[in-house]
């Protein structure tokens, strides 16, 4: 149920209508203040409220009721568009294209060093590197696991690029402690537990879609985590699994503005898992800047063909260089249109 107050309203009624309202019913009692408005989102068991008793406050101005099984990453909650901050101030949201690259998996110090400065000098805000690699295979390689987290460290210290690495287990979670994004890929998408565990850190989490899963199954996971407490959680669409076999994934470029409309968080894409072809990354990810996507992420590598993971959908340093040029034009021209 969502309630929005009438304007000037003093912080005595707002604070004694809330009391009541939690006192009254089985519900908690979120709280978003506008520029214009205060919004309260009531959560749990409202069944049991009248909305036209609600409606007969001093201090109500409409309260209407919301069928989506997700309450906080819901857009009717919380009408303006969370912008993810980091320390550094870097920011995923709030209208900047946010772009995050860096080699599928990290292979050695100087690899994911020199692919750092790299990408940095192209405009990548955010350096993504694996450690530990989920593979279909058990005879794949594996990733550098803890060594690999500290490889990206050193690289993270020698550029100041925040670092996006994914989590495989909670288990892991002590080796996580300088990694500026914890990334939960499509195969943990629906790990719950992790989920709920993340959702008790103090860092934003990035949450990848499922290759089979719906926008409101992502959104529902994304509730897992604020419903623990942590709001700062950024989406990404990389493509789910169809009938088509000429790419690795179909990119759903129709999620962005899906999601947007629905849910106040973040959005990027990933062209490169969705694709799994690197010629095709670059007409994918001027989709996704012309559509409104918030960010994207991007396999990049020093030496594709040699690569220890995903060589096919990686791009070179040169290639990302001329991309994000690309997309960055296109992302200014669509925002002044």
């Amino acid at each position: 149920m969502i309630i929005v107050l009438k304007p000037n309203q003093t912080r005595e009624k707002v604070d004694g209508f809330m009391k009541k309202l939690t006192s009254s019913y089985d519900v908690q009692v979120n709280t978003w203040v506008g520029a214009s408005s205060t919004v309260l989102g009531l959560i749990g068991d409202t069944t049991a409220i009248d909305d036209e008793y609600i409606a007969a406050q001093d201090v109500v101005e409409s309260v209407r009721r919301v069928q989506e099984p997700y309450k906080k990453a819901n857009r009717k909650f919380h009408p303006e568009d969370t912008v993810v901050t980091l320390p550094g101030g870097q920011q995923i949201g709030g209208g900047g294209l946010a772009l995050i690259a860096g080699p599928c998996s990290v292979e050695s110090e100087e690899q994911i060093c020199g692919i750092a400065r790299r990408v940095q000098a192209s405009g990548a805000q955010f350096l993504r590197g694996g450690a530990f690699k989920p593979r279909t295979s058990p005879y794949a390689f594996q990733g550098m696991k803890a060594e690999g987290l500290e490889l990206l460290s050193e690289a993270k210290r020698k550029t100041g690029l925040p670092i996006v690495t994914e989590i495989m287990s909670m288990e892991h979670l002590p080796l996580f402690e300088d990694v500026d994004i914890i990334q939960v890929g499509a195969r943990n998408m629906q790990n719950f537990e992790l989920l709920k565990r993340l959702g008790k850190l103090h860092k934003p989490i990035l949450l990848k879609r499922g290759l089979a899963n719906t926008i409101e199954e992502l959104l529902m996971s994304a509730e897992y985590i604020m419903a623990e407490g942590n709001e700062q959680v950024i989406l990404c669409e990389r493509g789910i699994r169809t009938y088509e076999t000429m790419t690795r994934n179909t990119l759903d470029i129709s999620a962005v503005p899906v999601i947007k409309r629905l849910s106040h968080l973040p959005v990027i894409v990933d062209p490169s898992h969705a694709s799994g072809i690197n010629w095709l990354i670059e007409p994918l990810a001027v989709s996704a800047a012309a559509i409104g996507a918030d960010g994207l992420i991007i396999e990049v590598h020093n030496d594709p063909s040699h690569a220890l993971c995903d060589g096919a959908q990686s791009i070179t340093p040169d290639q990302f260089e001329a991309l994000a040029q690309k997309v960055n034009r296109l992302h200014d021209m669509v925002h002044a249109l």
